[in-house]
């Protein structure tokens, strides 16, 4: 899509030798006017991709593309639900309500790797959903695929997200997808309205947002972290390819943890005997020896009294 929508009607026609450098800065200057920075990096892309296998094939010397200017994408602040939030946006979301939990607790991505799973991928025993299939939705056809980075996952869930997971596979098989109708791969569901009536009550709603299912991801990593999960717990729970690329996607997340991690060090060492010696120096001492009489030596005598 970003091919044909933003690179091929202003350079697909065009030879490989004859794209310039500075053509190129001039499209990306000139998208960058009307489209988002995700966009723009996302059409760049494409563009350099097929270029620096043109350099490899020694059609071209260098890329052209490489080197340009590119927009800097700004970080959004995430939005965290609470516990209650996801409850009530549940019960705001009716039949869907099932999806609503699983997104938010056990951090699927919406858009791949929740719609792909099925009936076989559930361990019941031990809660856990085994991520091991990818279906990308564009337009009628779903692609299904492996999930990112090629790799499988467990995830687990808690207790209370049984009732709902074995009501929504009632009657269905194991190759069976999980959601929905078990035989076609679930769209994205609307719920943003309901979503921002549960986030902004007293705005009426707000402006409905066309994604919500990021927020709850991210949510499912806020609620792990404050249950007390550690990082590496987290990634491999979202499927990041490496814990920096968590602490720094969440890193507002787990500042706010750090709170937990002092006072829990301050309690451990209350605990210990270091700290009831601590405890114990820090308390005035009571002297049992009496107080010296002042003498000759230790003031000034007044000669004329």
């Amino acid at each position: 899509m970003a091919w044909r929508v933003h690179v091929e009607p202003e350079l697909g026609a065009r030879s490989i030798g004859g794209v310039k450098h500075s053509q190129v800065q001039t499209w990306v200057s000139n998208l960058s006017r009307i489209k988002s920075a995700t966009s723009v990096l996302r059409a760049h892309g494409i563009l350099a991709a097929v270029l620096d296998v043109a350099v490899k094939d020694r059609q071209l010397m260098q890329n052209p593309a490489r080197g340009v200017t590119l927009p800097r994408k700004s970080k959004k602040p995430h939005v965290y639900l609470t516990h209650d939030q996801v409850w009530e946006l549940a019960r705001a979301s009716g039949e869907n309500a099932a999806i609503v939990l699983l997104l938010a607790y056990t951090a699927l991505r919406w858009g791949e790797e929740a719609p792909a799973l099925r009936l076989k991928h559930l361990n019941t025993l031990r809660r856990r959903l085994n991520i091991t299939e990818n279906a990308v939705t564009y337009g009628p056809v779903a692609f299904v695929g492996t999930p990112k980075n090629h790799g499988a996952r467990s995830v687990p869930y808690p207790r209370f997200l049984s009732e709902p997971i074995a009501l929504v596979c009632a009657g269905k098989q194991p190759g069976d997808l999980v959601l929905g109708d078990g035989l076609v791969h679930l769209r994205r569901l609307n719920t943003s309205q309901n979503l921002n009536v549960v986030v902004y009550p007293g705005a009426g709603g707000g402006r409905p947002r066309a994604d919500d299912s990021p927020r709850l991801r991210h949510t499912a990593a806020s609620l792990a972290v404050s249950a007390g999960a550690n990082v590496k717990a987290v990634k491999r729970m979202l499927g990041h390819a490496s814990a920096a690329m968590t602490l720094d996607t969440y890193a507002d997340v787990f500042d706010d943890d750090l709170d937990s991690v002092s006072d829990a060090l301050d309690a451990a060492v209350a605990k210990s005997d270091v700290g009831k010696v601590w405890a114990e120096a820090q308390k005035p001492q009571k002297s049992h020896k009496k107080a010296t009489p002042p003498t000759p030596t230790n003031f000034r005598i007044n000669p004329g009294k």
